[in-house]
Parts: C-alpha cells; structure tokens; sequence
C-alpha cells in the first residue's frame, strides 16, 4: 500500500467521487483507509443511565485503499506512485517527478 497517514487523496469512485482530503488512519492487513470528511455515516446513540439524552454522532468509516488516489504537488490532479532510489533510500515520487515523501 502506497498511501500512508497525512497523504492528500481524491476519491474516484462511489457516492463521494471527486472529493479530497486528507488521511487520517491506514488500515494495511485490510488495504482500507479513512480520509477526512469521505465516507461519513450517522449513528444514532440510545440514551441510558449516564447519558440521559440521546445523540447522532457522525463515524468515519473506512474506504478501501483502490478507490482513492494520490493528489500529485504539481499538477493537483491524480497520480499514480512510482519507488525511486535518493541517497540509497526508497522515495515515493509521483508521475511528474514530485517527491511525494517529505
């Protein structure tokens, strides 16, 4: 998986399609991530003893890691990432060029 915490995304397909933001969590065993204010779903919480009154929270629930893309520095638009060697390291680098790792 390429895409890692703090990344900007743009999300290509589903009921969100088009949106950006950023990373927030990366789930790699299960190739799933959750992106800031994609994919955002009600819950409606039951009030109990502790809490009296009832609520409706908003959850972040994970998108799989194929239906979002890297926002490429240059151009803003999607890329792909390739693995280039710098000084003996592995960099992230977009199809432009741009260096994607910080």
């Amino acid at each position: 998986m390429n895409i890692k915490k703090g990344d900007k995304v743009i999300v290509l397909s589903g009921d969100d399609k088009g949106k950006q933001g950023t990373v927030q969590k990366v789930y790699p065993k299960l190739n799933k991530v959750v992106v800031e204010g994609v994919n955002v779903h009600k819950k409606h919480k039951k009030p109990n003893q502790n809490v009296q009154e009832g609520s409706i929270l908003d959850i972040y629930v994970p998108l799989d890691a194929s239906k979002v893309a890297l926002i490429d520095p240059k151009t803003k638009k999607a890329t792909r990432v390739h693995m280039t060697m710098e000084n003996g390291k592995k960099v992230r680098t977009a199809k432009s060029g741009a260096n994607l790792d910080k």
